[in-house]
């Protein structure tokens, strides 16, 4: 499975931005996919995760409220829309697929990068004040 993420560019502090990832190569199915960034200088982190199985969202408290994870139907895709964007939201964003224990499906779980089988290249979204 390959993922590729797209939709990332220059935004002025307080716009929104919409990045998108989508698979190929095989089926995504109801595995877990999910929003990684990673800022100059800094560790990569969690964003967002989207369970289509169970119907669940999950976000880190820094952008709950301003971003929104979403997968349409059975798409091999997923989006993040993000508004109200801040300065320290700059960074490349990776979206991540499949964790290696598909039943552990916890916040703590979903938001550790390790667990994730599948990578994308990244998408760079700068946010310009």
């Amino acid at each position: 499975v390959q993922l590729q993420a797209s939709g990332g560019g220059l935004v002025q502090v307080g716009g929104s931005l919409r990045v998108s990832c989508t698979a190929s190569g095989g089926t995504i199915g109801s595995v877990v996919m999910a929003w990684f960034r990673q800022a100059p200088g800094k560790e990569r982190e969690f964003v967002a995760a989207h369970s289509w199985s169970g119907r669940r969202t999950f976000y880190a408290d820094s952008v709950k409220g301003r971003f929104t994870i979403s997968r349409i139907g059975a798409d091999n895709s997923i989006h993040l829309q993000m508004r109200s964007l801040k300065s320290e939201d700059t960074a490349v964003y990776f979206c991540a697929a499949d964790l290696n224990d598909r039943t552990l499906i916890t916040l703590p779980a979903v938001s550790s990068s390790w667990r994730y089988i599948y990578w994308g290249q990244g998408t760079l979204v700068t946010v310009s004040s």
